[in-house]
């Protein structure tokens, strides 16, 4: 899961995607970068590791002067943590300079660049974005629009994209349309972003959200509409609703915090804690849950945990130690809350279950006379091979337990989760989305080696 921001006909296009990227922040916390290109079409680029916050200051910005810009703030599933994946990607081609900003993954990336390799092709990084770089500069057509088609016809999985080709902006999202991505309008500029948040910073106003195969240019502020690509059956990631996304966002048409509420009353009907004297969530992507949940069970909501701010999100840092590390830092439970009570903590999922783990141990150590937990989605018994970051299988702690048993290794005194109807239903329809880490249908054929696949060494030509 990456951010990704597009900037077109406006002055300052720098200042403009650095505040649509810290409001993207929590899509990704690795990496942050922008390419800028001014009036001459002449291309400049910063990227770093780390926050969008650690990497651009006034100096920098100033040094990235143009009216174009693209931005990408990174969350790894595809290559290594390391500046060389970082992105936009900028190479120089033959119809000039190119930057690409990627959300999603690629599930063919591997047998393309295996292909390209033994072609003669040379890969700087480990990311499956640079094949895309490749299968555009490769192309024989005649117009960049067609090179771009080209590329996006010969991959499959998921991709939303803000591509640069001199100062001609391109936005696309695959034809399952995985992740989502927005256009705004500035004056007389555009702006393209992952979500309707990015947009609120910079001032400006929502046009539309480009639907599955959309593909459109923007030059000076006006865009055209390109002929779609091949259509293919919608699978809207439901994750980005559920855990994603950010409440104050409008994602596939539909409101994030509405969605959360919902999940929560829908939770309630199905799971209820009748035991239960206080609800609280797991803050924040929870927050909203538990209002739900409280507003049907008739449970008293509290402020049960409080979160440092100053503290990313866990699940989305690349190793297992560094989230564990976070955790012990990044919650503190409200004693006079908790002690003697009998708790109901609505949380968004549950994915490998040491960070629930510790949280529970926190709560009883608060005082807490009983913990029961409720998950606002379905069992994640499958890696997604789409851009979120649930390596194998075998981390999964629902692929591998039974309810009971992760009741017993969580120590809550009972386990609820939502049914995937249920989740579906508080979503705003019951197709149209993906849910295969909840239910095992992968819209898209993935080789089942896949995870290993993607994190693997770059690939050598074999010897002749």
């Amino acid at each position: 899961m990456c951010g990704i921001i597009g900037v077109s006909g406006l002055p300052d296009a720098a200042r403009l995607a650095y505040l649509g990227l810290y409001a993207l922040q929590h899509r990704g916390q690795e990496s942050a970068g922008i390419v800028t290109i001014d009036g001459k079409g002449q291309a400049r680029s910063h990227r770093g590791m780390g926050l969008v916050s650690e990497n651009f200051d006034e100096a920098i910005l100033t040094s990235l002067p143009g009216d174009v810009a693209v931005g990408h703030t990174r969350y790894s599933t595809t290559g290594s943590t390391v500046l060389a994946n970082a992105q936009p990607c900028n190479v120089n081609t033959r119809c000039g300079p190119l930057a690409i900003a990627h959300n999603g993954n690629l599930t063919n990336a591997v047998e393309i660049k295996r292909e390209l390799v033994e072609r003669g092709a040379i890969f700087t990084t480990s990311s499956d974005t640079e094949v895309l770089v490749h299968l555009i500069a490769r192309s024989e057509a005649d117009t960049v629009e067609a090179q771009i088609r080209e590329a996006l016809e010969q991959v499959e999985g998921a991709y939303s994209l803000v591509i640069s080709v001199g100062r001609v902006l391109y936005a696309a999202v695959d034809s399952r349309g995985f992740r989502p991505l927005v256009l705004g309008r500035l004056g007389r500029g555009m702006v393209v972003a992952s979500e309707t948040c990015a947009l609120d910073p910079v001032g400006a106003t929502p046009a539309c959200e480009l639907q599955p195969g959309e593909f459109i240019r923007i030059e000076d502020g006006r865009v055209t509409e390109l002929p779609r690509l091949a259509p293919r059956p919608v699978s809207r990631c439901v994750f980005e609703l559920v855990y994603f996304a950010r409440p104050d966002s409008t994602v596939f048409g539909e409101s994030v915090d509405r969605v959360r509420r919902e999940l929560g009353r829908q939770l309630a009907r199905e799971q209820p804690a009748p035991r239960g004297e206080v609800v609280f969530s797991v803050p924040d992507s929870s927050n909203a849950m538990a209002l739900g949940f409280a507003e049907v069970s008739g449970i008293k909501l509290e402020y049960g945990l409080i979160r440092n701010h100053y503290v990313g999100r866990t699940f989305i840092n690349p190793t297992q130690n560094l989230r564990m590390a976070k955790v012990k830092i990044k919650f503190n439970p409200v004693r006079d809350v908790i002690e003697g009570k009998r708790v109901v903590v609505v949380d968004d999922s549950l994915v490998r279950g040491n960070t629930s783990q510790s949280l529970v141990q926190m709560i009883r150590a608060a005082g807490a006379r009983e913990v029961h937990l409720r998950l606002s989605s379905p069992p994640i018994t499958g890696p997604c091979h789409y851009g979120i970051d649930t390596p194998t299988r075998e981390e999964l702690i629902a692929s591998t337990h039974s309810i009971e048993e992760i009741r017993e290794f969580l120590g809550v005194d009972s386990l609820g989760y939502l049914s995937l109807d249920g989740m579906l239903r508080a979503a705003g329809k019951m197709d149209g989305f993906c849910h295969a880490c909840f239910s095992g249908q992968y819209p898209t054929s993935v080789a089942e080696d896949l995870v290993q696949l993607r994190h693997a060494s770059p690939l050598i030509a074999t010897p002749a």
